[in-house]
């Protein structure tokens, strides 16, 4: 059913002339879709995940708010998301129970979305008891594999994996996503392959040149044939594919180069100057891919666990690892270390703004994508200088529509309850009731309620 319907839209824009470049860009819009069907386009029912990761634990003073309810007020860290208090849950006490091989870096980043032990393995971390990969399946995943199920929420890629500065390199420290048990899956961090992956095979930049100019004449073609939100959607896209031209008409310099070098020492950290420009452009590609609905699973990765990243834009030359083990009493650390999460939190925010920015496709009573998303924000560790896995900094932002929470409210669990119980939750807002996910012991309680 999925691929005749595939087929049905593929058909409309041929006859309406459009290249075959151009049907990832169209072949998601609603109004084509309803054509497809035979149907015309309701409100959207669309639920779409995303999970946001950032490493080496948080600063507890900077990050939790001072009081607890919907009277809280976002504390610095998260200040850059004040702007959406109300549709934040600001969540204390989530943390990791698993325990068993590995130490709690490498538990604290695999486990994180599959809430189940490491396997056995060779790959000797910080603690006396090597390990290697996860041995289960991922929450993401897990969540991809049951949309995918049902011809209604099945989209082109099920979900994407998008990352930002990881290295080149697969250890536990790097993997957070998981296909099942020692099934790692490698977030992609260049947006050039990205882009690739997406929206075609470009082998070069004077192909992909050519392809946005073929874009361009085929969303001229279309434009006076779909529905006015349809035309938003697309004036959305010709935005984001003229800055992609720009970026790729710039003169080859290596020093501002936006796409990083993928054949490099695979020890080295992917960080440098770009970093924010390519977070930027992943954000964007992300909102644009689901916004075409491509996948309604998304996951985002931010440099690794234990990783060294050197933050020069934000004045900052030592290693975000080292500095995370510096004492509570090291004023000078602890306000770069805030610094850190205070951009993570930033492009949190940029992420927030575009989905708040862009209209429900499909849905025309003024809802946002932002009113069917949820986004989660994780850690591996709650505190970078203890190692622990006890109260992770943990925030959701979205639409009540979406996943039924009462949002705007921060929730401090003192008794520290299992992430396990938070991905039960999860599962059951995006209409997936699990019994149990990851180590079944670590499920007694059930889902976290937060009606």
């Amino acid at each position: 059913m999925k691929h005749s319907r595939l087929f049905k839209r593929r058909e409309i824009l041929r006859k309406l002339g459009v290249s075959a470049a151009s049907t990832p860009f169209l072949a998601g819009l609603p109004s084509l879709m309803s054509a497809a069907e035979g149907k015309s386009t309701g409100p959207s029912v669309k639920k779409r995940l995303v999970i946001m990761f950032s490493p080496n634990g948080t600063i507890p003073h900077a990050f939790w708010p001072d009081k607890e309810g919907p009277a809280f007020t976002p504390n610095r860290i998260l200040k850059p998301l004040e702007k959406y208090r109300d549709r934040m849950l600001v969540l204390n006490g989530v943390s990791n129970k698993v325990r068993g091989d590995g130490d709690n870096h490498m538990r604290g980043m695999s486990c994180l979305l599959t809430g189940r032990e490491l396997l056995p393995g060779n790959i000797q971390g910080g603690s006396n008891t090597p390990a290697g990969w996860a041995s289960g399946i991922s929450i993401d995943q897990e969540l991809r594999n049951h949309f995918q199920k049902n011809p209604a929420s099945q989209t082109r890629f099920g979900s994407l994996e998008f990352g930002v500065a990881v290295p080149n390199r697969a250890d536990p420290w790097t993997r957070m996503s998981y296909a099942g048990a020692g099934q790692p899956m490698a977030p992609i961090s260049d947006p050039g392959r990205m882009l690739e992956k997406l929206y075609g095979k470009q082998k070069d930049k004077g192909n992909l040149k050519r392809i946005v100019d073929d874009l361009r004449d085929d969303f001229k073609k279309v434009a006076g044939k779909i529905a006015p939100e349809d035309r938003e959607l697309l004036e959305k896209h010709i935005h984001l594919v003229a800055g992609l031209e720009e970026e790729l008409s710039r003169p080859e310099d290596t020093s501002a180069r936006l796409f990083p070098v993928p054949d490099i020492d695979p020890t080295i950290e992917l960080v440098n100057d770009n970093t924010p420009r390519i977070s930027r452009n992943q954000i964007d590609l992300l909102v644009n891919a689901m916004a075409n609905d491509m996948t309604r699973i998304a996951t985002l990765q931010f440099m690794r666990s234990v990783g060294q990243a050197r933050m020069h834009w934000l004045g900052i030359d030592e290693g975000h690892h080292g500095l995370s083990h510096e004492p509570d009493g090291n004023a000078v650390a602890v306000e770069k270390l805030v610094k850190i999460n205070e951009w993570f939190c930033g492009e949190l925010a940029y992420l927030t703004g575009k989905l708040a920015a862009t209209p429900e496709p499909g849905d025309h009573g003024g809802s946002s994508m932002l009113d069917h998303t949820l986004i989660i924000w994780l850690n591996e560790l709650g505190k970078g200088n203890s190692h622990t896995l006890d109260h992770i900094p943990s925030v959701m932002i979205g639409g009540e529509k979406a996943t039924g929470f009462k949002m705007g409210r921060y929730i401090n669990h003192k008794d520290p309850v299992a992430h396990n119980r938070l991905w039960l939750a999860v599962g059951k807002a995006m209409g997936h009731p699990m019994k149990a996910f990851g180590t079944e012991k670590y499920c007694q309680g059930g889902a976290l309620i937060f009606g």
